[in-house]
Formats: structure tokens, C-alpha cells, sequence
């Protein structure tokens, strides 16, 4: 079939015909945000108060003027406010169904359940629980920088997203979340309240899998490592188009079909790349430009990201979906036949 690509893509600027270059490293940032986060948002580990000065534990460094320095992590309590979320959050799950839980299935076998301090507005409806996001969450170290004005902002919009809700806060009661109602009502003027509402149940009880709180690809991308705009795509995206894929120059990256599904288009635009990397700096030209980086449809990336959509050995992405086995959401496998998707 010959392809022809849309308007939009047709104007774009083609990711691979950016200039060749020598792998770029992995950014600085991944590697030092890496060492930091993942301890930094265990939430076995939380604590009340700024810890004891950290101990030095080496410093890296390359030619440009910048040094960080690695220190060792103080022992961590988490806080009575914490636990007791974290307890309600645990029995809020237990009730939910397996379709209706925010962030994909249960942790499988020895896994378990990471609590998230992403805005997690939990609310009781008619239909059960829901978790809503709030307008921003706040990590755990992110309290020491917040404005108690700014935390008492998200404090009313969770009141009022709350009290639309009747029956969320007789339910908290019951599950012995009894300090809700005083939560809510109460204004935040201080640092103790910057702390109770960040360890509280409407702002530190996202639940995630591990890989989908602290992963790091090419294993399962991450909240803490990727944008939410792009790692938010991957619980609403089709199960056969594969979102994250390896980019020419060494590093991982995201895409995105260029038209809806059942176009026939096989061209996939760049929406995340590491910064620094070559690819990173073609998508950051092309948006300086107001264009799109686009792969096309017979490039290595788009044959990775529509593999489940096309059949083996098809040296294109463009043309009808091929008839395929896929897993369907919680269940076994199934046939299925439709027409060329994205």
C-alpha cells in the first residue's frame, strides 16, 4: 500500500532525518533524580520533621561546572497522620472491584500496594469508591518548600469535591478514618499543616504498582521519572499499541499515533525523550518550531509501537490491523479481528 501521511504530519519535521550524532548519554538528571527519588518516595519510610544532617557518600561530576553530592539516608518514621491514611486507604481497596481500582490490577504475588502523594481525593458515590486527582499533589519533601496559603487552596476544593459526596465521610467514619471531617474543615496556617494534610488520605493515598510509581525504563516507566501527561497515557491507551519504545539513538522515548484509530496511518510522533539525548533535542527544536517530531511509518520505532497491530515481518506500520491474539484487561487471551488501528 502506498502511504500517504496527513496534513499535519506532511508538515512536520521527521525525527530521523535529524543530523547523526554520537549517543548522547543518559541526562544527568535521570541518573541523580533516580538516586533521590526512589528512596525519597518510599512510603514505608515517611517521616515527621526534617532528619538529622545526611552523611556524605561520594560526589559524581563530568566537565561542565556542576557537582552533586550523594549522602545517605537517616533512619525514617512515618507519621501517625500517614499511617493512619495509609491504614483506610488498604481497607478502601479491599472493597473496590478489580475494574474499578484507578491504576491498573492488585500488586501480584509478594508485591504489594505504594502509596502515591499525588492528590488522591477519595470520595464514596452510589456506585462505591472513587479516587479523584486533586488540581496537585505534594510529595512528601515538597512540604518543606509549601506556602500553608497555597496547601489551604487544595484543602477547600477538597471540601467541596467532598461534600458533593454525602456519604464519603459517615463511610471514612466507619472504616475508623474518624478525623476526615476536622481535616477538611480545618484552614491551613502552618507547617503542622502543611504536614497533616501531605501525609493525609486526600493527598498521600495514590495507589500505584511499584513499577508505576518508581520504575525506570526499559523495565516500566514511572510517575516519579516521566512527565504525568505521557505516563497518564498508559492507563487509558488500546493494549496492542505499545507507548514507550527504544529510540535510534540508544535511549527510551514515548509516541504517539499521529490519527485516531482505524485510520491506517503508520506514522508515530515523538512526545517524550530524554533531555539532552539527540532525540530530545529534535523534539525540543520542533517545538520551538510549533511542529511535530514524526517517525515514519516503516521506521524501527513505528514497527515497535504498532508490532501488536501488524502482521510479522509487515516492513510497514501503514495498512489495515492484522488479525491477533491479545490479552484481553484481567482476563485469558482472545482472537481478535478489526480493522488497521493505532
Amino acid at each position: 500500500m502506498t502511504h500517504t501521511a496527513s496534513p499535519s504530519a506532511a508538515k512536520s519535521r521527521t525525527a530521523s532525518g535529524a543530523k547523526a550524532r554520537t549517543p548522547a548519554p543518559k541526562p544527568r538528571t535521570a541518573s541523580t533524580k533516580s538516586r533521590t527519588s526512589s528512596a525519597e518516595h518510599r512510603r514505608s519510610s515517611a517521616t515527621h520533621r526534617t532528619p538529622a544532617a545526611p552523611t556524605p557518600d561520594g560526589t559524581e561530576s563530568e566537565n561542565h561546572p556542576w557537582k552533586i553530592q550523594l549522602v545517605d539516608h537517616p533512619p525514617r518514621f512515618e507519621s501517625t497522620y500517614f499511617q493512619a491514611a495509609k491504614k483506610t486507604a488498604h481497607k478502601i481497596l479491599a472493597e473496590m472491584s478489580e475494574d474499578d481500582l484507578p491504576y491498573g490490577p492488585r500488586p501480584p504475588g509478594a508485591e504489594h500496594w505504594e502509596m502515591h502523594h499525588g492528590g488522591s481525593l477519595w470520595v464514596k458515590g452510589a456506585s462505591g469508591w472513587r479516587m479523584y486527582r486533586a488540581r496537585l499533589g505534594i510529595e512528601w519533601s515538597m512540604q518543606f518548600c509549601a506556602d500553608p496559603a497555597k496547601v489551604d487552596r487544595l484543602r477547600q476544593e477538597a471540601f467541596e469535591l467532598v461534600g458533593a459526596f454525602p456519604d464519603t465521610l459517615p463511610a471514612l467514619v466507619e472504616l475508623g478514618y474518624k478525623g476526615a471531617e476536622e481535616l477538611l474543615r480545618t484552614p491551613v496556617t502552618d507547617a503542622d499543616g502543611v504536614e497533616r494534610w501531605t501525609d493525609s488520605l486526600f493527598n498521600a493515598c495514590v495507589p500505584m504498582s511499584h513499577g508505576n510509581h518508581q520504575g525506570i525504563l526499559p523495565k516500566v516507566p514511572g510517575e516519579h521519572h516521566y512527565p504525568w501527561p505521557v505516563k497518564g497515557a498508559d492507563f487509558v491507551r488500546y493494549d496492542d499499541f505499545q507507548l514507550w519504545v527504544n529510540l535510534p539513538d540508544g535511549t527510551h522515548g514515548a509516541l504517539a499515533p499521529v490519527d485516531r484509530r482505524g485510520s491506517g496511518d503508520g506514522h508515530v510522533r515523538l512526545v517524550f525523550a530524554p533531555e539532552g539525548s539527540t532525540a530530545g533535542d529534535t523534539l525540543a527544536e520542533a517545538q520551538s518550531l510549533g511542529k511535530m517530531a514524526v517517525f515514519p511509518a516503516n521506521s524501527p520505532v513505528a514497527l515497535e509501537a504498532f508490532k501488536q497491530q501488524i502482521e510479522p515481518g509487515q516492513r510497514t506500520a501503514t495498512g489495515p490491523l492484522a488479525p491477533a491474539t491479545t490479552p484481553p484487561r484481567g482476563g485469558a487471551t482472545r482472537r481478535t479481528t478489526t480493522r488497521r488501528t493505532s
